[in-house]
């Protein structure tokens, strides 16, 4: 159930609202302490009894102002020149999971696409990107096991740069944020990239999970303090009642969320639309 499903079903039939009780959920919901009061304070300065329609009405429209009506999009070149992203995020996110995702929704765009299976430190993750790979008909470039990561970067690049390849989404390894030498390897291969491209890499996006909270919110500063962010793929987003936390990343970042994932499922995989995050999935 959504948030604001369950939000509704706990004020319905309440004789009182409880001010306190509703800061509480809103902050539960990772909307921050301010937008939490923001919201409350709208509510009150309404000048009447509350209904439970009036905190959902409010609480959504108060969370699009807070959300830009689009977002930067990954672009075929006109140059005939690959697009190169790189999908960049901490272990247990579902960023292999979502590398692939992309690949597919790009390639039902009608875009041809190359995956490089930059994760050599895992042989599970490049596996599992293999059998990504042969499920939704996208070749996967990858290195020898425990391969430097740029390494396998580079290559793929020189393919895809070979075959005209609209799109070359690099797959790099899980990382903590907290660990500065994983990070410096971020910079190495957008370092090796461009020896192939000035211009490369093209967009970078960070995978998040959105049910952990503040602690998305901190991976994605120290992931744009290393490797700069265009934005967000945020996975998990399927009735957690969680996804506040998008809103909190784009206030105090600027980085908007492009993908939302909801399901194992290669289609379970959607541009983010902020009119249907408000009302569907938050």
């Amino acid at each position: 159930m959504g948030f604001f499903k369950s939000l509704f079903n706990k004020i319905t039939n309440r004789a009182e609202i409880e001010w306190d009780e509703i800061e509480a959920d809103l902050i539960a919901a990772d909307l921050g302490v301010r937008g939490a009061m923001e919201i409350v304070d709208e509510l009150k300065d309404l000048g009447r009894k509350v209904t439970a329609e009036d905190v959902i009405d409010v609480a959504r429209a108060h969370i699009s102002r807070r959300l830009p009506d689009r977002q930067p999009m990954p672009q075929k070149r006109e140059d005939g020149m690959p697009c190169v992203i790189l999908v960049v995020g901490v272990n247990g996110v579902g960023k292999t999971t979502s590398s692939a995702k992309l690949a597919h929704w790009m390639q039902r765009q009608g875009h041809s696409v190359i995956l490089a299976a930059a994760d050599t430190f895992r042989a599970a993750a490049v596996e599992q990107l293999e059998r990504w790979g042969e499920k939704i008909g996208v070749p996967v470039i990858k290195g020898n096991p425990n391969a430097d990561p740029s390494s396998v970067c580079f290559t793929a690049h020189q393919k895809a740069i070979a075959q005209k390849t609209d799109f070359l989404i690099c797959d790099t390894a899980g990382r903590l944020h907290t660990r500065h030498n994983l990070m410096e390897e971020l910079t190495k291969i957008r370092r090796v990239i461009a020896k192939n491209d000035p211009s490369a890499p093209h967009f970078t996006l960070l995978v998040v999970d959105a049910t952990t909270g503040a602690n998305a919110l901190q991976q994605a500063k120290e992931f744009h303090k290393a490797c700069p962010l265009d934005g967000l793929i945020a996975t998990k987003l399927d009735g957690s009642g969680k996804g506040g936390i998008v809103v909190s990343i784009h206030e105090q970042l600027k980085i908007p969320t492009c993908f939302i994932g909801t399901g194992e499922e290669a289609s379970a995989f959607s541009p983010f639309d902020r009119d249907s995050f408000v009302n569907e999935v938050i």
